[in-house]
């Protein structure tokens, strides 16, 4: 039997790298002394997924997508944090009847890990391999181990020190890392430090809302501020105005980045942390849940080579992640991209990306005349927020150039008001707006808690429904550990997609109204952003209070009705 050949051939030989890759990477490995999966996967040559495929694929073994299964929490218990974390293993199922044990390892060649587990276990246990991504495995171990207990120990240790010495600093350093690395492993958006009279609050923003996750004594609060400013690169001796920083860390095997801003309040320094984990920042299209239509209008919009295409929705709707999703449907080594952000938040490979803001001295009208000069093909503007921003982008569409821009609006109807209040002619809008995408995000319901329920009278009328139609099944959230008894787990973009076509740029020409273009986009099929969000409710994916809670329901039953019935 022939041996097989080595990762970096087989990914070779199935053209998922280039042979200036492999060398490039062999390079690396040389440097690093990491695996040179792990190293293929943090240049951005290949994907943890394909990885993980090829992997199985070349040792027989079946794979496992961590990101999507849950470990049981028996076989978590048969299984030390410290042997799981030190040899990156994960237990998935464990089976008392037959003495089985399901693992996830990175390496199933990984002899010292294999004989540790199983001295662990003892001789009676069989043990049963699957792979899993590297990145994903250090995810999966700080998901279902977590780092509670180490925090709330440092925490106590901290709080009943003693007089200052070498070791609290240390204390501190291990508290801060501890506290930016639990808040990733949680799958925060944001982490909050809040101080009040008496204590501080720590807070998480998990699938959009904040959750208290502890209070610690205030007297540990400035120690903590310091670390913190260090880390950002911050002024240390400024306390009365804001600052803005940056850390990057590597968290679970993956590269996190937080942006941190500071703010002076009654008592003390408020700070917040944006978590920008890269794994998480590009989604590809076909998983951004669109409904068939609403997929074949992107594709024509995307279709044309020039235009402004924009994104609208307010701050945290998720409007940077679709442009990713978009630029990176695109991103071939034919075209050229470039991007002006503020700030870059995710690196995407084969795209040049420029930071704008004070620090750069550049802002987004003189980068734009900037990048016309560096031969784009598209070019995406992190947001028109000026006359000469906007004025910049609408040239380089004019130009010839596919760009892509976000804006504060609330709808796709009410995008068109907001360039002309800013400065653009409609003249000039008609014939080079290719499309406007409006969005907002939805906490879905946790698949293991959701509970099914009739619609009652009143939702039916939120629905739309005739008095004498049958009430659909909707579900409601409840609540389980699985989903911290939130009752939701993640979330999901609802959108509206207008596609601009000959129709509407005759109708933007003569500056129809809202309601005019709003009449004409429905005819040819436009589905509302609430009526995106019934069909999720409809189909259990969430509820209808957490529709309500992101769109306005009053214009949901007028719609649906002259749609004729729901979405």
């Amino acid at each position: 039997m022939n041996a097989p050949l080595p990762i970096g051939q087989t990914l070779l030989a199935a053209g998922l790298i280039g042979e200036d890759q492999l060398r490039i990477a062999l390079h690396e490995q040389g440097t690093r002394g990491q695996p040179l999966g792990r190293v293929l996967v943090e240049l951005g040559f290949v994907s943890e997924a394909a990885l993980r495929e090829t992997l199985a694929a070349r040792s027989g073994l079946p794979c496992v997508d961590l990101s999507s299964a849950l470990a049981d929490p028996d076989a978590i218990a048969r299984v030390p944090q410290a042997l799981a974390r030190r040899h990156r293993l994960l237990p998935l199922q464990y089976d008392a009847a037959r003495h089985r044990l399901i693992v996830a390892m990175a390496d199933a060649h990984d002899i010292v890990a294999l004989d540790r587990l199983r001295s662990e276990l003892g001789p009676d246990v069989h043990i049963e391999l699957r792979l899993a991504g590297d990145g994903e495995l250090g995810r999966a171990i700080d998901q279902h181990y977590g780092q509670a207990s180490s925090i709330e120990a440092l925490v106590r240790a901290l709080e009943q020190r003693g007089s200052a010495d070498v070791r609290d600093a240390q204390l501190v350093v291990r508290l801060v890392d501890a506290l930016l690395a639990d808040a990733a492993a949680r799958g925060a958006s944001d982490l909050h430090f809040e101080p009040e009279a008496g204590f501080l609050r720590i807070r998480h923003r998990i699938d959009g809302t904040l959750r208290q996750v502890r209070a610690i004594h205030k007297a540990c609060w400035p120690e903590l501020v310091v670390r913190l400013k260090v880390m950002a690169g911050m002024d240390i001796a400024e306390s009365r105005s804001p600052q803005d920083g940056r850390i990057s860390l590597t968290v679970g095997g993956r590269p996190i980045d937080y942006r941190v801003a500071t703010q002076p309040t009654l008592h003390g320094e408020n700070i917040v942390l944006r978590i920008l984990d890269r794994d998480k920042g590009i989604v590809p299209l076909d998983a951004l849940g669109l409904a068939p239509a609403q997929a074949a209008s992107l594709a024509r919009i995307l279709a044309r080579p020039e235009g402004l295409i924009l994104v609208v929705g307010p701050t945290g709707s998720g409007k940077t992640t679709t442009l990713y999703s978009m630029l990176n449907a695109l991103n071939t080594e034919a075209v050229n991209i470039m991007t002006l952000e503020d700030p870059v938040e995710y690196p995407l490979a084969q795209i040049r990306q420029t930071q704008v803001g004070e620090a750069s001295r550049l802002d987004f009208a003189d980068g734009v005349r900037a990048l016309l000069r560096q031969d784009p093909d598209i070019i995406l503007v992190g947001e028109i927020r000026d006359a000469d921003t906007a004025t910049m982008a609408l040239r380089a569409a004019l130009t010839g150039h596919q760009v892509f821009a976000t804006l504060h609006a609330n709808t796709v109807f009410g995008a068109l008001p907001r360039l002309i209040d800013i400065g653009l002619h409609a003249e000039l809008l008609a014939g080079n707006l290719a499309g406007i995408l409006s969005q907002r995000l939805v906490r879905c319901l946790c698949p293991d808690c959701r509970a099914p329920a009739t619609a009652t009278a009143a939702e039916c009328a939120l629905l739309g429904l005739a008095p004498a139609a049958p009430p659909p099944v909707l579900h409601h959230a409840t609540g389980c550990p699985a989903c911290d008894f939130s009752g939701y787990r993640g979330r999901r973009a609802i959108m509206e997609v207008l596609h601009v076509d000959a129709a509407l740029d005759e109708l933007i020409a003569r500056r129809a109204s809202p309601g005019e273009l709003r009449a004409a986009a429905r005819a040819g099929g436009h589905r509302s952003l609430a009526e995106d969000g019934l069909r999720h409710v409809l189909d259990g994916r969430t509820s209808l209070s957490e529709l309500g809670r992101v769109v306005d329901l009053a214009s949901l039953a007028a719609s649906t009705a002259a749609a004729g019935r729901p979405a």
